[in-house]
C-alpha cells in the first residue's frame, strides 16, 4: 500500500516574486527577486506587487521599500526618476540611488550642514535647489539609519 500524499504538500505555496531593478546613469543599484516594492511617486507613494498592472510613473525623492525574496526588508535611497511596471518586472531609472550600506553617515551629515546653510542664503533663484538638496541628504540618512537597526 503506498502512502498517501500529505494533505501539506506544498504548502505554504511559494511566495510569488518579480524582478525589481534600480538603475542609475552610472550602475545597476539593484536587480533582485522581490515580494514588493513600496516607490516614493510624484503624487504619493505606491505599492507594486507580483502580476501588478502595467503602469510608468514618475518617482520624486525618498527611499523604495524593498521585501526581498528570502523577506529581508532593505531600503533604497533615490533621487527623481522613472518606473516602468510591466510583465512582472519593475525597473527604476533613477538619477542617483544609494543602497543602505553604500551610504556614509557623516558625509550625509555634512552634505544637511552644507544645504541648511546654502537654504538660509538662497535668494528666490536658488531656494527650491537648495531646499531639494537638503531634501535629498535627509532621505540618504533616513535610509542609511535602518542598516543600524
Amino acid at each position: 500500500r503506498s502512502a498517501a500524499p500529505s494533505r501539506n504538500a506544498g504548502w505554504p505555496p511559494p511566495m510569488a516574486t518579480f524582478r525589481l531593478e534600480i538603475i542609475t546613469p552610472d550602475r545597476v543599484v539593484l536587480d533582485a527577486e522581490v515580494r514588493s516594492v513600496r516607490l516614493p511617486g510624484a503624487l504619493g507613494s505606491f505599492g507594486v506587487l507580483p502580476n501588478h498592472a502595467r503602469l510608468v510613473s514618475e518617482l520624486t525623492v525618498g527611499a523604495i521599500h524593498v521585501t526581498h525574496e528570502n523577506g529581508d526588508v532593505e531600503q533604497v535611497a533615490t533621487a527623481e526618476g522613472l518606473v516602468r511596471v510591466a510583465d512582472n518586472r519593475v525597473t527604476v531609472l533613477a538619477d542617483a540611488a544609494e543602497r543602505a550600506e553604500e551610504i556614509d553617515i557623516e558625509r550625509v551629515q555634512a552634505a544637511i550642514e552644507r544645504a541648511k546653510a546654502h537654504l538660509a542664503e538662497a535668494g528666490a533663484g536658488g531656494y527650491e535647489e537648495a531646499r531639494e538638496a537638503l531634501r535629498r541628504a535627509m532621505t540618504r540618512l533616513e535610509v542609511a539609519r535602518t542598516k543600524e537597526e
